[in-house]
């Protein structure tokens, strides 16, 4: 497959052109990424067009409803079907129906994975850890209640990481498409391989064109592809992800009734305390599918 135009590395004048659209067009303040809905079980036809909108410069939008702390699962549910967010990942600690419920887990499986915890969580996308079939594409993070303090969110536009790493040395991108890139290893349970080692790339190009990312700031149970240029790369990503400055990451809180529905982008979460008239809880659903102009069911 060849690479659409901006992506390609010897394609220097239409990534200039692809480049100064994108970062003319970037939100400067988090507020331009929030869309006031009614419902989001049934969007109007200027709701669902705003949230696309957003999507469609940089890869995400926020909404605030007046859901509050409604524990309905159809909220996010309905809401991205709206949006063209259909193929649930039902991974091993999601509920039932796809979709989890994240809170501090009082006993069980949950306790040994950090979003079930109140720590903080470094930079990722979702699902870097799934076999290169199943990368997570779509991403709902609906906020039911909020910790008493804490919890708040760092968002990056994969897109806009991919722009800061080629512009500092086209190498570096170079390296993080290698199909070795960053290998997950294997997990074990009681002796037997459980998940066998994920190698992957951390950028990839879909055929539909699209630019997706596999990535976790995680210094453990992950394996960098042992050479100097994948050390370098490896490292500016990590300088250009903690620039406290940086105009093109945006730092949050949801609360009751707001929710985040984006392409998988970069995200963080610092830690959070809960009370005991203050629990945490977000609902994540993650998708195989993009974020697109799906039929409309609302007015």
């Amino acid at each position: 497959m060849s690479l659409p135009a901006q992506f390609d590395l010897d394609n220097a004048a239409a990534y200039a052109a692809w480049r100064e659209r994108k970062l003319a067009a970037h939100p400067r303040r988090l507020d331009d990424l929030v869309v006031e809905i009614a419902d989001p079980r049934r969007l109007t036809l200027a709701e669902r067009e705003a949230l696309l909108a957003r999507c469609a410069v940089v890869n995400m939008a926020l909404y605030a409803s007046p859901t509050g702390n409604d524990p309905d699962k159809d909220i996010p549910r309905l809401l991205g079907r709206q949006l063209g967010l259909v193929n649930l990942d039902a991974n091993l600690l999601a509920d039932d129906d796809g979709i989890s419920p994240l809170a501090v887990a009082p006993a069980g499986t949950r306790t040994e994975f950090i979003p079930y915890t109140d720590r903080g969580i470094k930079w990722h996308t979702d699902g870097y850890y799934n076999t290169l079939d199943r990368q997570i594409r779509g991403l709902i993070l609906h906020c039911v209640q909020s910790a008493e303090s804490g919890g708040e969110n760092r968002l990056m536009d994969h897109e806009i990481a991919y722009i800061l790493l080629r512009d500092e040395n086209p190498d570096h991108i170079r390296a993080l498409m290698a199909p070795d890139a960053m290998t997950i290893p294997p997990r074990l349970e009681d002796g037997a391989v459980a998940r066998a080692a994920q190698p992957g790339p951390v950028f990839a190009v879909y055929p539909d064109g699209h630019l997706h990312m596999r990535y976790t700031a995680r210094t453990v149970s992950i394996e960098w592809h042992d050479d100097l240029a994948t050390k370098g790369a490896v490292a500016a990503l990590e300088r250009l992800l903690a620039e406290d400055s940086s105009p093109y990451a945006f730092r949050g809180r949801l609360e009751p009734g707001m929710g985040l529905v984006c392409n998988n982008v970069l995200h963080d979460r610092a830690a959070f305390s809960d009370s005991e008239t203050r629990k945490r809880l977000l609902y994540r659903a993650r998708y195989f599918d993009r974020i697109v102009d799906a039929p409309s069911h609302g007015d």
